[in-house]
Order: C-alpha cells, then sequence, then structure tokens
C-alpha cells in the first residue's frame, strides 16, 4: 500500500489542492476575504499546465456563477468560491442553476455580516445556504466542514452528490476553518474526463444530443404554467429522494447525554471541548454534529429528543439553525440557544456557561 502524503496547508488551500486532484475541469472565481487564498494557491499552482483545468478570475461573483452555469451546463466539473457578500450576489446565478438542474460546486467562506460586516469568522450565512437564497421553490446540498480535512474530502464528494442529482452543492466552511492550518491527506489524483466521457455520462449537456440529434437546451425558463409546475414537482420529488438518502451527521456521547449540544463547521470544534469540561464536572453531557446542512439531521434529532431533556444549540451568529433544531425537536425537550455576533468566536468555557444556565 502506498504511503499517504501528510501535508500542513490552510482551508482554503486544501480546497484548491484537492480541486485539482478531483479532476476539475475549470474555476470561475473573484477575490474576497477570508477565501482568497483558494484562487491564488490555484493560480501559483497552474493546473492549466498540467492537468488542463481552467482557472479564471472573474469580473465580478455575478460572471463567475454564470460561468459555473455555462461550464456545468456543458457536463463539466466546474466550481467557484466567495465569502458571505459575494455569496449574496450569486444567488440570482444558482437559482437559475436550480431551476435548469445544472451541477456545480460553490464554497462560502463565511464572514460576519450583515452587509460587508466584517473579514471575521461567521457562521450566519445558514439560512442563505439552507433556504436557497435566491428565489423560487428550490434548495441546495449543504455540506459544513469542521477541518482542513474535511475541505478536502468534501470537494469530491461535492462534485459526486452535484452530478448524480444535477443540483447545486455548496461547502459552507467559515473564516476559521478557511485560515487555520492542520495535517492533512491529500485525495488522490483523478483524471479529468473526456469529451466522450461526459457526452457518456452526462447525456443532458449542452455538448450532448437528444435522440434527434437536435442540441439539448438547458433553462429555467418556462412560459406555459402548466409546464412549470410539473417541472417544479419534479425538483420536488429529487428534494425528497435527497432527503431520504444523504442525510450525514457526526454524534459525541450522545448515548446517555441528558444535554445535547447541537453545533455544525467550526464552533463544533470548540462544543467537543466544551462537552469534555462538561463531562469532567459530571453532566451528562453529548454532541450532535450535522454535516449535510440541507438535508438536515431532522429525524435522527427527533430521535435523540426522547431521550435527552434539553438541546444547546452553538453557532457563531444571532440563531439560525436553531429553528431547525426546534422543528425536530417539535416540544419533546427543551431547546437554547448560544450564539456570538460580529465575527467573534466563542471559548469552550461559554458554551459549558450557557449549559449551566440552560
Amino acid at each position: 500500500m502506498a504511503q499517504q502524503e501528510v501535508k500542513l496547508m490552510k482551508g482554503n488551500e486544501a480546497i484548491a489542492h484537492a480541486a485539482i486532484r478531483c479532476g476539475a475541469d475549470g474555476y470561475f472565481g473573484y477575490p474576497i476575504t477570508p477565501q482568497s487564498e483558494i484562487i491564488e494557491t490555484l493560480s501559483m499552482l497552474k493546473p492549466w499546465e498540467t492537468t488542463g483545468m481552467v482557472v479564471l478570475q472573474a469580473e465580478s461573483e455575478v460572471a463567475s456563477i454564470n460561468m459555473v452555469y455555462g461550464g456545468g451546463g456543458a457536463g463539466k466539473r466546474v466550481m467557484t468560491s466567495s465569502s458571505s457578500p459575494g455569496i449574496s450576489l450569486m444567488q440570482e446565478g444558482i437559482s437559475y442553476m436550480a431551476g435548469a438542474e445544472i451541477p456545480g460546486v460553490i464554497v462560502n467562506v463565511q464572514r460576519g455580516g450583515p452587509g460587508l460586516g466584517t473579514i471575521q469568522p461567521s457562521q450566519s450565512d445558514y439560512f442563505q445556504a439552507t433556504r436557497g437564497g435566491g428565489n423560487g421553490d428550490y434548495y441546495v446540498i449543504v455540506l459544513a466542514p469542521n477541518s482542513v480535512q474535511e475541505m478536502a474530502d468534501f470537494v469530491d464528494l461535492a462534485f459526486d452528490l452535484a452530478f448524480r442529482y444535477r443540483n447545486p452543492v455548496m461547502i459552507l466552511s467559515d473564516g476559521v476553518i478557511g485560515q487555520m492550518m492542520e495535517k492533512v491527506v491529500l485525495p488522490p489524483m483523478k483524471p479529468r474526463r473526456t469529451e466522450d466521457q461526459i457526452r457518456r455520462e452526462c447525456p443532458w449537456a449542452t455538448i450532448g444530443r437528444t435522440p434527434d440529434r437536435s442540441p439539448n437546451i438547458l433553462t429555467s425558463l418556462e412560459l406555459k404554467p402548466e409546464v412549470m409546475e410539473q417541472r417544479n414537482l419534479a425538483l420536488q420529488a429529487k428534494y425528497r429522494t435527497i432527503r431520504d438518502t444523504e442525510v450525514r451527521y457526526e454524534q459525541l456521547l450522545t448515548d446517555d447525554a441528558e444535554y445535547v449540544i447541537v453545533a455544525f463547521g467550526s464552533i463544533a470544534r470548540i462544543a467537543e471541548k466544551a462537552v469534555e469540561l462538561a463531562r469532567a464536572e459530571g453532566v451528562k453531557v453529548g454532541l450532535f454534529r450535522p454535516i449535510t446542512l440541507w438535508p438536515f439531521p431532522e429525524r435522527q434529532i427527533a430521535a435523540l429528543a426522547s431521550k435527552a431533556k434539553h438541546f444547546l444549540v452553538a453557532e457563531i451568529n444571532a440563531g439560525q439553525m436553531v429553528e431547525d433544531v426546534r422543528l425536530a425537536v417539535a416540544g419533546r425537550a427543551a431547546v437554547s440557544h448560544f450564539g456570538r455576533l460580529g465575527g467573534m468566536v466563542p471559548d469552550p468555557e461559554e458554551i459549558v456557561d450557557a449549559l449551566r444556565d440552560a
């Protein structure tokens, strides 16, 4: 067995390295703190000279998401990245991609808001990501990494999910994970697909052909309401399938837990230490970490609500995921929220204090 190569790098850098290794055909983005290292690393690595991957700094976030629309529509593995205000600018294009069923990967390294806000870490884009920030009835599959390793691992997973369901996928990170440095094992090199492979695997793509040999047209526009309704019903059926099959989560010490901390991303790392501190005091605390924020692991949280008496939702925001936890718990246990705002990152003791007050 070949020995794995362990490297030390930032989360943003891991995204860039993984994109090349996972056979990405193109990256289109625009720099914004705290995710600029993604395009900077890609520019330094020059994958166009080795794998043929296109790396292009677009003139804006709006341009970059529409380039992803075009590349994904041609069956290519393409992606973009930005931070919170930039993702807001992309929402129209993301909605168009969802409506036209075009795969693509969007990386959001969150910063504080609203508006331009701060360049410090935040998790206040939860609603924007999980509720479909653009217009219409649609969902984006949302993965929430909590380590540099998962930043690397989720790139290939995001592409696989995007093409399996012909749907945009967002890797919802934050400034902590994007900027922190950790050991990471990068994925093995995967060759880019040939045009013939794309035609076989993506017969719907613009480079493919319909049975009568006419070009495929990918659009979210439909002027006949009865046809648009059927298209929407088909999307909703797809979303039900995703809900049934793609939920991902982790649990720590929840078997005997009377209190359960629910946290995602970087604050889940902090909450893990809070669990250790509380357990040392004799408090039976566990941690539930949603990995997919959409689809949300509501059934798994509901199962925990049959034995735990209190859920503390820890977030770096004013309270967003807590709404989904309350819906899942459905009154069977108490639910409270702890959050810091404006880019402030809490320490484990603050979470333990919130547990004491619960």
